[in-house]
């Protein structure tokens, strides 16, 4: 019998996720095939998830500067000015978003655990040490038979590298939905805190300089991950998980101190983790970005297994390792300060003059390319798209009144949604560090970090509502950025910048492509009008498997300051005797809402939409009542509209509601509506709240009083608020311990 002949580098290309068109350009660029390792090298470099072939033209309609902004899209984590600390020191915000999905499905512990890992040294890298992380869940159906499965995994994943860093988990944001039964979604968030005259970049600033490898020793783990990331699953997909990084928490702190120590010891010339594509995309893009070139030899690389080819350590996505380029003759400092912290650290290579990447392994040059098609040619796709085929608007006539109007709220506030994630957040460290002032727990509408030394706090949130971007992309972009927003003002913070994670199917389908185009559009306006610049994020394609495509998840996380963080607000802090004002507009918009799909089954009808000069005019009204101390009780209208907000506020502070139904509107509208830019505030001074909103030409009327142990609204339900506690907080523990 014959031996089945050897493929061909236009065949393996087209296995590494290359098509002919693709493999061709790279056959151009070097005037010859490329070898193997050259191929894997291309293939990583050129993929979706590294290169952004797809999305790079759509991304560049995003807002990214802005008066606080000192550090855009483009480098590891975006950067914003925060004023200076009691000092007189100047001090910077460090934050991005990025995606995990493809390996939290396929192995949840790990691929949770190692998004939180990755994210972390994204900020770390630029100099700042993480103070706060953030995550954004989307599983699939509980029905499902792998969701309690992967809950479960990822949920671990997340808590077990986090709580052992010693960073706190703080805000974040969980849904289920079939839509996300072959695709789950796990968007990690960290934010830190740097000087601001202490950023630290990635660009190689020239040629000669020591490049320096540093962390934990290269495996045969994650090899091909940025690969896989950039495609759709099938039935084969579980057989990936050699491609799912493995993490140790442990090594990931001593990283931080050992990073940030080198930093101040001014040995850093340029600096970049080992993320996506490891040891190629870092070496790759250091010297790309510096517009030099590099030389690497692959025997000093400390190897974790025996035999690496050179091919396995370039495409390694092994954890906990760092990429650095030192000034001249600062080796020495390095090193000491690697065995001070027990790290594996080797100089691996060098700085050049000659624009390729080179390298070397047992005495032979085994790669040499240039580095500017690796860099800055990959291919850029304008992706046909088609406009979304949009619902139409449904009016309060068109959806039906319950029957049963406490049987409807007990339904809305114990859907997966909408339930407590208490059982989630317990196993998260949201207070290490103790300077947590408030999270998602507590009942905020955003988690609040106190900056060290300092009167001020950060504010931070991650939003984006699914089922309005599937309906309309681009409101449903536009709200995504307008809840990070109100959530933001909701706590009493001005809003400073986003990162993003938008998170689609494929885009070589142009109904995809539309979604992708009109989101984009809808945040990037919304960011205009909001002066809330992007300033860093992550684009991940291809969230489908067998063809079926993710609902349009473009998640937001928005980040802002609070001058004094005495002078903030949470919807935990109802008194017996508040009024409750409600401030915006209430039409009672009924499509796409969480009523509609959780009490009547039906997934149908137009989003609300979101009209930006009204959202910055009532949330500019709020956020000066909460800074002049006039309220400190403020939740924000979204999901189940007044009712969510109503029931969340009184189970959040123990104190039962009694909403007043006004005669101007049906009452099913009113109570689970979600019209946008409106905020339920709790006062003692009801007169004089209406008339400073009265004054800035602001929608407001009281709604309700605080008092007495049940949420009613007269003449239509009463629930007490221990009833509703059961359903809202016994779903989620219920679910996984069944």
């Amino acid at each position: 019998m014959s031996a089945s002949p050897a493929k061909s580098m236009a065949e393996t290309a087209t296995e590494y996720g290359l098509n002919a068109e693709e493999y061709g350009r790279i056959v151009a660029r070097l005037n010859r095939e490329p070898n193997h390792l050259e191929l894997g090298v291309f293939s990583v470099m050129w993929s979706e998830h590294c290169s952004y072939k797809s999305s790079k033209k759509q991304l560049g309609k995003f807002p990214t500067t802005g008066p606080r902004v000192i550090c855009g899209p483009g480098e590891n984590a975006g950067v914003i000015d925060i004023g200076p600390d009691d000092n007189g020191v100047g001090q910077a915000c460090v934050f991005k978003m990025e995606s995990h999905n493809h390996p939290s499905f396929i192995e949840p512990y790990q691929g949770a655990a190692t998004g939180v890992g990755g994210i972390m040294r994204d900020v770390f890298t630029m100099g700042a040490r993480p103070i706060a992380l953030l995550n954004a869940l989307r599983f699939g159906d509980p029905g499902h038979p792998k969701t309690k499965r992967l809950v479960a995994g990822v949920v671990s994943g997340i808590g077990g590298y986090g709580n052992c860093v010693g960073v706190p988990t703080v805000a974040g944001e969980t849904n289920f939905h079939r839509g996300y039964d072959g695709n789950i979604l796990v968007n990690a968030m960290c934010v830190g805190l740097a000087d601001a005259d202490k950023i630290f970049y990635s660009a190689a600033p020239s040629a000669g300089l020591p490049v320096v490898y540093f962390g934990s020793k290269t495996g045969r783990d994650g090899i091909h991950g940025a690969t896989m990331a950039s495609a759709e699953f099938d039935e084969a997909s579980d057989e990936k998980r050699p491609t799912v990084q493995v993490g140790d928490p442990f090594a990931e702190k001593l990283l931080i101190e050992a990073t940030l120590e080198l930093m101040a010891s001014g040995a850093v010339a340029a600096i970049q983790d080992m993320g996506a594509a490891g040891l190629t995309s870092s070496s790759v893009e250091m010297a790309g970005k510096g517009g030099v070139g590099i030389e690497l030899d692959l025997d000093q690389v400390p190897q974790r297994e025996e035999g690496m080819s050179a091919y396995e350590m370039m495409l390694s996505e092994s954890q906990e390792r760092m990429l650095a380029i030192l000034k001249p003759g600062r080796e020495a400092d390095g090193e000491r300060i690697f065995a001070k912290w027990g790290l594996d650290a080797a100089t691996i290579g060098k700085t050049t003059d000659t624009g390729h990447l080179v390298l070397r392994h047992k005495g032979e040059i085994v790669a040499d390319v240039p580095l500017a098609p690796l860099f800055d040619d990959a291919p850029l796709y304008d992706r046909p798209w088609i406009a979304p085929t949009l619902q139409p608007r449904l009016t309060p006539a068109d959806v039906a009144e319950p029957k049963d109007y406490g049987a409807a709220v007990l339904t809305l506030m114990s859907a997966p949604d909408m339930a407590s994630k208490r059982w989630l957040w317990e196993q998260y460290d949201r207070h290490v560090m103790a300077d947590t002032l408030e999270d998602s727990a507590t009942g905020a509408d955003a988690g609040i970090v106190r900056v060290h030394g300092t009167r001020k706090a950060l504010a931070m949130t991650s939003d984006v509502t699914p089922r309005y971007v599937q309906a309309d992309p681009y409101e449903g972009g536009k709200q995504a950025v307008a809840e990070a927003w109100r959530n933001l003002i909701a706590v009493g913070a001005e809003p400073i910048a986003i990162t993003d994670n938008l998170n689609f199917g494929n885009p070589e389908r142009p109904e995809i492509m539309g979604q992708i185009v009109r989101a984009i559009d809808g945040m990037a306006e919304a960011c205009r009008a909001l002066d809330f610049p992007v300033v860093s994020g992550n684009v991940s394609l291809y969230n489908e498997t067998n063809g079926a495509a993710i609902p349009p998840t473009p998640a937001v996380g928005g980040v802002g300051l609070i001058a004094d963080y005495a002078r903030h607000a949470d919807f935990s802090s109802l008194k017996p005797g508040d009024h409750l004002v409600l401030i915006g507009e209430t039409q009672g918009w009924l499509g796409a809402s969480m009523y509609l799909r959780e009490c009547l089954g039906r997934e149908e009808g137009a989003p609300p939409p979101v009209d930006l000069a009204v959202e910055r005019r009532n949330g500019e009204l709020v956020r000066g009542l909460i800074g002049s101390g006039q309220v400190e009780t403020v939740h924000d209208l979204s999901d189940g509209g007044l009712i969510a907000a109503a029931a969340e506020m009184a189970l959040a502070s123990g104190v039962g509601v009694q909403l007043t139904a006004p005669d101007d509107i049906a009452a099913h509208a009113w109570l689970f509506g979600e019209d946008q830019a409106r905020y339920l505030v709790a006062t003692r001074a009801a007169g004089a709240l209406l008339a400073v909103a009265e004054a800035a030409g602001v929608p407001a009327r009281v709604v309700g009083e605080a008092g007495g142990d049940a949420i009613a609204a007269p003449g239509l339900f009463s629930l007490p608020l221990e009833t509703l506690r059961e359903a809202h907080e016994g779903w989620l523990p219920g679910f996984m311990g069944s």
